[in-house]
């Protein structure tokens, strides 16, 4: 199958929509998903104009953060820096949506087309003739190769897990290109691996590459805006920047350019010159302010110092908002639920009967009425009923029941739980809610709220016991998708290895699958999306029988921005790739 954009260039004062690259890039936070109530756009928008800057205010404890830098390649906050990201480096390809949200799609951006071939094992990838970076070397096939061997060969946990045919030989390659890019690889990195990925993954000519897969992977483009895959660098500003300068300066073909990065508290852009979009980005300057939680971004929006929230969680303030004539509140589209997640391969959750009892004392209607005022949806899986095959109610998950939870920590003889989570606002109200309800069934509860830099060296060292997170996306495939939370091999899941594997590197090295494993693997080996549905069904299932982890509210955050501010993914709704609505800031204007 095919599917091309049969615009050459974009012209005109259109505006449109996206949605984020995140990634898998392991955005661990805290909500996404949930109907969206109207808007509170009031009538026609004009024609975008041209000028003026924004200044976009993030959560330091998610979006706001990017302690590992901006390079796709090493970053460990793909995911969460999508506003970043988008701007800086646009991407292969963008969720689409209609003004209301609705038929989301794949669209190619820096990509003209894409096409599946052999059967789905071979994936090619047509780029835009013409586009260059920033510094005005080309953005071609080469380019594309380098970066996705890099992003797939540095340690970056935005990248996928992809089944690449390994054992096809590599083709020729010139020296250059070589020594530019073990240039820009670690010291340590697997040269055979690298090999392997360079038979897998080739240059056609000047404007195609190809992928060769081992397996067909119906998710994987699905999946690509939330990729560090999909986020294209130039290599010689690599080269000539070094590795520790260009995770603060680097260099994209996105819509805005670098001026001045303060790392993990203000990132200043500027107008792209050389974008490959005649007549954008209508903004002059757009600038991203890290700001510590809702209640003070809300207040800095109010006082002035900044124009638009992305990703507004606390439902007091959005109601406030609501009611407030300086600023307009736009919801997000539904994509992601809560999950508690629980370690199984130590104690306490080794025992079914520990996970059984967080099951039954769990009342996630509870939360949904006292914390989100009865908005967003109840899910008992990893869907919400703007992404794709929403399955709200789950043959045989354990419900609540209190009574059922008590019998069962009396039967354990006591249970003793630590619940993490990322440390923003409405995360820690919703941990707060669970340690009640725990407490009430004699479950003795700790809270562990940490920022999201150190609850992934939680989830990587394998030091949790219980953590509140999102799980799903637009594709549950896709971003922190199911594969993410309960696959095993994945660093941010609590579910049993595979029989024989000793640990997560053991499993992938022996190629090693666990029961659940192979159904997600089925999930995605089709293109079919009746099937797909059936499997993730079944997936669902599976999770709600062995009680990894009870699934609740999919709220969805809501943008809220200044009056005079316009553009898609901030006054126009499209569905979450990961955690909150991503923004195509090219296409953002403000009324002069």
């Amino acid at each position: 199958m095919s599917n091309s954009s049969h615009a050459s260039r974009w012209r005109g004062r259109r505006a449109g929509l996206l949605a984020l690259a995140a990634t898998i890039g392991m955005v661990l936070t805290a909500c996404s998903g949930g109907g969206p109530a109207p808007s509170d756009s009031g009538g026609e928008v004009g024609e975008p104009q041209r000028g003026g800057e924004i200044t976009v205010l993030l959560d330091a404890g998610y979006s706001g953060g990017w302690a590992t830098g901006l390079d796709p390649a090493t970053s460990n906050g793909t995911g969460a820096n999508l506003p970043q990201n988008a701007a800086i480096f646009g991407g292969l390809f963008t969720l689409e949506a209609d003004d209301d949200g609705s038929n989301a799609r794949i669209e190619p951006n820096q990509a003209e087309s894409y096409e599946w071939q052999d059967d789905g094992l071979k994936l090619v990838v047509t780029l835009r003739e013409g586009i260059e970076f920033s510094d005005g070397t080309p953005f071609n096939a080469e380019a594309v190769l380098w970066n996705w061997i890099r992003e797939l060969s540095s340690g970056s946990t935005g990248a996928p897990v992809l089944d690449l045919n390994t054992s096809l030989e590599p083709p020729e390659l010139s020296q250059e290109f070589m020594d530019s890019l073990w240039a820009a690889l670690p010291a340590d990195v697997d040269r055979d691996a690298v090999m392997g990925r360079l038979g897998a993954i080739r240059v056609v000519d000047d404007l195609t590459i190809e992928m060769n897969f081992n397996s067909v992977n119906g998710a994987f483009v699905n999946g690509l805006p939330t990729a560090n895959l999909n986020l294209i660098a130039s290599p010689t500003a690599y080269a000539e920047l070094g590795a520790d300068q260009f995770k603060v300066t680097p260099i994209g073909a996105g819509p805005f350019v670098v001026e001045l990065n303060r790392q993990s508290e203000r990132l200043e852009l500027v107008r792209n010159e050389n974008y490959f979009k005649d007549g954008r980005p209508y903004l002059d300057a757009l600038n991203f302010q890290s700001v510590a939680g809702d209640q003070v971004m809300y207040q800095t929006l109010l006082s002035g110092q900044g124009d638009v929230v992305e990703g507004l969680s606390a439902v007091t303030l959005i109601n406030e908002a609501r009611n407030n004539p300086q600023v307009e509140v736009h919801p997000g589209a539904p994509t992601s639920p809560y999950v508690v997640q629980l370690y199984t391969r130590k104690e306490p959750f080794d025992d079914i009967r520990a996970r059984q009892a967080i099951y039954h004392a769990t009342d996630f209607a509870a939360i949904q009425e006292g914390l989100f005022g009865g908005e967003g949806d109840l899910s008992q899986s990893f869907t919400a009923s703007g992404g794709l095959f929403y399955t709200p109610e789950i043959e045989g998950y354990p419900e609540y029941d209190l009574d059922k939870a008590k019998a069962l920590v009396e039967e354990l003889g006591g249970l003793e739980v630590e619940l993490g989570t990322t440390d923003i606002v409405t995360a820690r109200s919703v941990t707060t809610a669970l340690q009640t309800q725990w407490e009430k069934a004699g479950i003795d509860v700790t809270i562990d709220s940490k920022p999201l830099g150190d609850v992934i060296t939680k989830f990587t060292s394998g030091d949790w016991e219980s953590m509140l997170q999102t799980a799903g996306a637009w594709d549950p495939a896709a971003g922190i998708g199911v594969q993410v939370r309960f696959g095993s091999t994945s660093p941010f899941s609590g579910t049993p290895l595979p029989e024989g594997a000793t640990s997560t590197a053991d499993a992938i090295a022996k190629g090693l699958r666990s029961p659940l494993d192979e159904l997600l693997v089925q999930a995605v080996a089709t293109v079919d999306e009746a099937e797909r549905k059936a499997a993730y069904t079944e997936v669902a299932e599976v999770i709600a029988k062995e009680a990894y982890g009870p699934f609740g509210v999919a709220f969805s955050p809501a943008q809220v921005v200044r009056k005079g501010v316009h553009g898609p993914g901030l006054t126009t709704p499209i569905p979450a790739l990961a955690v909150n609505t991503g923004v195509l800031y090219d296409r953002v204007w403000v009324e002069q």
